[in-house]
């Protein structure tokens, strides 16, 4: 009883730890958003080859075996 009282008392103490400080707000200026929106264009860009080829490869995959499985029949 006594160690379900203690931890208890010390949850209910620690629960102003576990609060948000709201009193800060974003102010990071607008070379940081032009920074982190450049990053993002780079990674798009890098993404659009890759999924395209991607494509290219599964459809020249499935092209094969239906050629594969036409020549057996």
């Amino acid at each position: 009883m006594k160690a379900i009282l203690t931890t208890l008392t010390l949850s209910l103490l620690a629960v102003p730890a576990f609060a948000v400080d709201t009193a800060q707000t974003y102010n990071s200026g607008i070379l940081v958003l032009l920074f982190v929106g450049f990053c993002a264009v780079i990674i798009v860009a890098q993404l659009v080859p890759a999924v395209l080829t991607l494509f290219g490869m599964t459809k020249a995959a499935i092209q094969g075996t239906r050629e594969t499985a036409a020549v057996k029949n």
